[in-house]
């Protein structure tokens, strides 16, 4: 299998990556020190998609860990899993840019970057077949978002038939922890666009919302919330690092679910969540799993996906499970709810199946949606851009550092275009993609199965 390097940066980047390097370290049997301690050769058998293998059998993460201030790397270096890591891959500056883009962008984040991209071209060098470069980061600081977007900027320089794949926190529409959020996360985002292959936006909001409803947690800490996107990422990244019925990798994902290149910004949901007290009340099967992968109370990020339309959508499945049976489920799904998906692209919805489930489990799903919805976030962030732009509030901490004013009009215009593209296929009529089949008339073929799917064509308003 090919091999992926990890980058996490700024707080945020780091402590969500510490949390996947945790749950992926228990999965494949890896203990704190790198010694494996698992019971099946599956675990080893993909483990070079994430580990390098060091001498005496210690098993070291493919991870650069990149902050530009070292409390950080310190509470990482310091965790139960801190010498899990390579000690030359922890990077740190002397001085955080104090939530400033521009800083970490162009000027003290451009030093560190120069160090940054020397280790991750050693990494990415030592590997056999190296498959692309996955990246968690916060947009709404400076260190996750100014130097995050540099990095990626150089990586698709210097490897630009390699995917990049982003885990992405964006600023919360409720919490607002940073003044200039809103500068930092369209700045971002406007590089992202075209630095990225598939962008997963998460938000502290939907995962306290998924905390305080879903699971009952009195008070969620940032533990908890970071505990649910390392459950995502495991998820998302199951297929690579496992045998199952249906494989898949980054290039394999980002071909099904991109129908056109500025549309990868998706929307993950997990299943299932329960809290401990209902737990032994329910019975976790692929029915029940595909309701709660679903429903818009499971998204990790706050958009109702009812507002827009699926273009495509993803499910991973973990554990022993019927091929048919899961097939069955995501076209009733699809049914049911036809008038959520874009009629113009048949079987839009892709499978992926694992057999092996996460720790203490017996079947769990991941679900991947790139929804027409997500840009209700985008535009939000638009909003209160242009609100503290117009006043050039804020603005003199950005000029200082070198920007320009039209920099900041072309990234709104550049998050705008990406809203409007949103807009546009949410809102193509049926007829517009399908007049290549007038006058078309397949014959019904035999086999029951296939005929159920031809009449549900039919009956979400396909004229065959």
């Amino acid at each position: 299998m090919r091999e992926i390097v990890h980058i996490q940066l700024g707080a945020c980047g780091n402590h969500i990556g510490e949390k996947f390097w945790e749950v992926a370290s228990d999965e494949h049997g890896v203990d704190p020190t790198g010694t494996y301690r698992g019971n099946s050769d599956l675990q080893l058998e993909r483990i070079n998609v994430y580990y390098n293998e060091a001498t005496g059998g210690k098993f070291v993460p493919r991870a650069v860990l990149v902050d530009l201030e070292p409390s950080t790397l310190d509470s990482v270096r310091g965790s139960p899993y801190g010498r899990l890591f390579r000690p030359d891959n922890f990077l740190f500056g002397k001085m955080g840019c104090s939530n400033n883009w521009a800083k970490g962008h162009f000027t003290i984040g451009a030093e560190l970057a120069d160090v940054a991209s020397d280790v991750i071209r050693r990494e990415a060098e030592s590997c056999d077949y190296l498959q692309g470069f996955q990246v968690t980061h916060s947009i709404g600081g400076g260190t996750g978002s100014g130097l995050g977007c540099l990095l990626l900027n150089r990586l698709n320089d210097e490897f630009p038939d390699r995917m990049m794949c982003s885990f992405c926190v964006v600023p919360s529409p409720k919490v607002s922890d940073i003044v200039v959020e809103p500068y930092n996360a369209v700045l971002s985002l406007s590089l992202l666009v075209v630095n990225t292959h598939h962008t997963y936006i998460l938000d502290n909001d939907a995962l306290h919302d998924i905390c305080i409803r879903t699971l009952k947690l009195a008070s969620p800490t940032y533990g908890d919330l970071n505990h649910l996107i390392s459950c995502v990422m495991s998820g998302v990244t199951t297929s690579f690092r496992f045998p199952g019925q249906l494989n898949g990798d980054l290039r394999k994902l980002a071909v099904n679910m991109v129908p056109f290149p500025k549309l990868h910004f998706f929307t993950p949901g997990y299943a299932p969540l329960t809290s401990r007290g209902t737990q032994p009340y329910k019975t976790i099967s692929v029915p029940e799993l595909t309701a709660q992968m679903w429903d818009a109370k499971n998204m990790m990020c706050a958009i109702d996906p009812r507002n827009g339309r699926y273009l495509t959508a993803a499910a991973i499945f973990r554990g022993r499970v019927s091929t048919k049976e899961v097939e069955e489920q995501m076209l009733n799904i699809q049914v049911k709810n036809s008038p959520y998906f874009i009629e113009w692209m048949p079987n839009n919805v892709k499978t992926i199946m694992c057999d092996i489930p996460p720790r203490g489990m017996r079947l769990a799903a991941t679900f991947i949606g790139n929804t027409t919805s997500i840009q209700e976030i985008f535009r939000r962030l638009v909003h209160q851009f242009s609100v503290l732009l117009n006043r050039k509030a804020f603005l003199h901490w950005y000029l200082g550092e070198g920007m320009e004013e039209s920099e900041f009009v072309d990234a709104r215009e550049g998050v705008m275009d990406l809203v409007s593209e949103y807009q546009q296929y949410q809102e193509v009529p049926t007829s517009e993609g399908m007049d290549y089949l007038d006058g078309y008339q397949p014959a019904i073929p035999d086999n029951p199965t296939r005929k159920h799917s031809y009449l549900t064509m039919k009956r979400i308003g396909k004229t065959l």
